[in-house]
């Protein structure tokens, strides 16, 4: 069974310092919109909006044989993000509930409602933010922008330690492994060129064939190992080349291409992944500065295994990060 569950009051609480603007935090800021009765705010021209929507579901995590427990991380990015400092006045942000697919649960379903609201959500003017939940939440988000004008050209940038590029099996249906093979599917069955980018891949975590089949669909990747200030200046060349060549993007990050000790709260944690540092986070702001990212996705905040709530306060200074660099007209450095 999936639904649709509108926002909650008690995720958002945290400190107040007062209520003049430059004291302000996000949970004395943030707008509940129950999208199954409402649209969210009408934003004027001089407003930018966000819009959290969570993915309750790690159905997909269970059949790809991971660690169950992320369907609790929208809840646990929520709480973490409630203390963020307001940057900037004209961003309007809005919580938009959780699709919620239970253990068990009708995974493709959730996906396709995931899919309608994102939909909705950016047909409103806002940028989806969508907080997993596992990985399987990238697919319900794509079925949100997918492109259908044959002359568009489609790409995803997907920060993880997974090509996450696996078939999807008939006895097993859709997976946390699956999201970025059904995207390179639907795009081909479209007739729309498909550019796929995974940046933190882990050797170990990945079979032959999937680096085989990236190699075949032309889609670049970068090495955790890689992933260095010497290296600098490729990655910023093949961050551009995808972002070059689509027309609208995907941005996914998959909380597990961190290194454990930053992110161990994940299904499955990496001893040396990356670290979230300056570099990491000048990508970051990079792609959402292209003005083509459609649709966000933070993935496997696992709260179960997190230690201090480390992993899930880093996915909320990755929020803070996104959020700064989607108001266009902040001034942030590159």
């Amino acid at each position: 069974m999936a639904y649709y569950e509108p926002p909650g009051f008690n995720e958002w609480t945290g400190r107040t310092d007062g209520t003049e603007p430059d004291v302000l935090r996000w949970h004395q800021v943030i707008q509940y919109v129950d999208l199954s009765i409402k649209e969210p705010p009408i934003l004027d021209k001089k407003q930018q909006g966000v819009a959290f929507i969570g993915f309750c579901c790690d159905e997909g995590v269970r059949r790809n044989q991971g660690r169950v427990g992320a369907k609790d991380g929208p809840a646990a990015i929520r709480k973490a993000c409630a203390g963020l400092p307001i940057a900037v006045s004209h961003m309007v942000m809005v919580d938009a509930g959780n699709v919620v697919c239970h253990e068990g649960g009708d995974l493709e379903a959730a996906q396709q409602l995931l899919g309608e609201y994102v939909k909705q959500l950016l047909a409103d003017g806002y940028l989806p933010i969508v907080l997993g939940g596992g990985h399987e939440v990238a697919w319900g988000g794509f079925l949100g922008i997918a492109p259908t004008k044959k002359k568009s050209e489609f790409g995803a940038i997907n920060f993880d330690a997974h090509f996450d590029l696996r078939q999807v099996e008939p006895s097993t249906g859709n997976t946390s492994g699956t999201p970025f093979w059904q995207m390179r599917e639907y795009c081909q069955k479209m007739s729309i060129p498909f550019h796929y980018l995974a940046i933190g891949i882990q050797q170990y975590s990945n079979t032959r064939r999937l680096f085989e089949l990236a190699e075949e669909m032309g889609a670049p990747y970068v090495l955790a190992e890689n992933f260095t200030n010497d290296q600098l200046e490729h990655m910023l060349h093949v961050i551009n080349g995808v972002m070059g060549n689509s027309d609208n993007l995907m941005l996914s990050v998959d909380m597990d291409v961190f290194a454990a000790a930053h992110a161990p709260g994940v299904s499955a944690p990496a001893f040396n992944g990356i670290a979230p540092n300056s570099m990491f986070k000048r990508f970051l702001r990079h792609v959402i500065f292209s003005a083509k990212v459609r649709c966000v996705v933070l993935a496997e905040v696992n709260p179960t295994y997190d230690v201090d709530n480390r992993t899930a306060r880093l996915a909320a200074s990755l929020c803070y990060d996104m959020v700064q660099a989607a108001d266009m007209n902040a001034e942030y450095p590159s």
